[in-house]
């Protein structure tokens, strides 16, 4: 299954070291990450892991969920989550989903044959609050991921699904927005009230308007 933005996320019930976890009841209003590893006890998912640990208070700040997954056993995460938490300094504070049987994987399409026929890639999928799927990125195996880039982009997601802007390059939560062409630039004063640039007829800025 090839799934691409704007699809519904797929529902799944799986076995998580936090319990049988139903995937959509699980995020509740909320937005989600589903984040995969090619398998336990390896150097750079323990990095990743321990990483998002300590990312809680910035994920819970922006109302998104963590769900981690390993093709690897319930048991083994177990032991895994213990080797995480000693030599990343932090508690593993989400589940991990116990996918043996390849099952999600197989619903996210995390397995890539030319890559491994066996293990997951290091898949990202953000997850808004109404179950469509707003981001894709696909890392190989032996590259870690760039969990404060996750970061900003959901802070831009969050942003643009409420205002008529978008987010230019290298954006950061703070900064100004490019405001969408949709916009007439005489309905532009009361829609963003805090002013607006004309650097072009098709590229007008404005202060981010949720500040």
């Amino acid at each position: 299954m090839t799934l691409r933005l704007g699809d519904i996320a797929p529902d799944f019930t799986a076995e998580t070291t936090e319990g049988t976890i139903n995937f959509h009841e699980y995020l509740g209003d909320s937005w989600g990450i589903l984040f995969s590893h090619p398998a336990d006890y390896t150097p750079v998912c323990t990095t990743e892991l321990g990483t998002v640990a300590k990312l809680k208070d910035a994920f819970a700040k922006r109302n998104v969920k963590v769900l981690a997954l390993s093709v690897d056993g319930l048991e083994s995460h177990k032991g895994w989550v213990s080797d995480i938490n000693e030599t990343q300094h932090t508690e593993v504070n989400f589940p991990i989903i116990a996918d043996e049987d390849r099952e999600v994987s197989a619903l996210y399409d995390m397995i890539h044959p030319n890559a491994n026929e066996n293990f997951t890639v290091r898949s990202v999928f953000v997850i808004g609050n109404d179950k469509k799927v707003k981001l894709i990125i696909t890392y190989p195996a032996s590259t870690g991921r760039n969990f404060e880039e996750l970061l900003r982009v959901i802070d831009s997601l969050q942003l643009t699904a409420n205002y008529s802007v978008a987010t230019p390059a290298n954006w950061k939560h703070g900064e100004d927005v490019v405001i969408a062409p949709a916009i007439k630039d005489e309905d532009i004063p009361a829609k963003f009230p805090k002013g607006h640039k004309v650097i072009k007829p098709y590229l007008r800025t404005t202060p981010q308007p949720n500040l």
